[in-house]
């Protein structure tokens, strides 16, 4: 199991924006793409996508751009990942085994993606955020 480029940069996004919640302030394309080194182009498709799944709203005009649709605390990592994978986290799938052995790896298999579906549950943009400002204060210190 391998965190995708595409769900990585989705998260870099979001995570932008979410830094800027509590403003309400909408950023655009290029300052969210400068700011966490994302190209413009994949940036846009990704969060035209974002949008479609109702995780993020755009606003219109010269002050427009992308806002969080919902609270940090309430978008979860699974619903980003799913969105952006197009997979429905909620249930793997199954097929059947020709082996004993292989049936037997196809149930660790599907074990060990309903472990990670779970971490990604629990986990909000806004624990996301914490852990990287408590990552900073630990730099900053190790720094003084």
């Amino acid at each position: 199991m391998e965190l995708s480029c595409k769900s990585e940069y989705a998260l870099l996004a979001l995570l932008e924006l979410a830094d800027h919640y509590s403003s309400n302030e909408p950023l655009q394309i290029r300052q969210i793409a400068a700011e966490q080194n994302i190209p413009d182009r994949y940036l846009e498709q990704l969060l035209a996508t974002l949008r479609r799944s109702g995780l993020i709203r755009s606003q219109r005009g010269a002050k427009g751009g992308y806002v969080l649709a919902r609270e940090p605390w309430k978008i979860t990592l699974s619903e980003i990942v799913s969105s952006i994978e197009g997979t429905d986290t909620h249930s793997s799938e199954y097929r059947e085994a020709k082996s004993l052995e292989g049936m037997v790896i196809r149930e660790v298999w599907q074990e060990a993606g309903q472990a990670a579906i779970a971490v990604l549950q629990k986990y909000t943009l806004q624990d996301l955020m914490e852990k990287r400002n408590s990552r900073q204060q630990l730099d900053l210190m190790y720094y003084i």
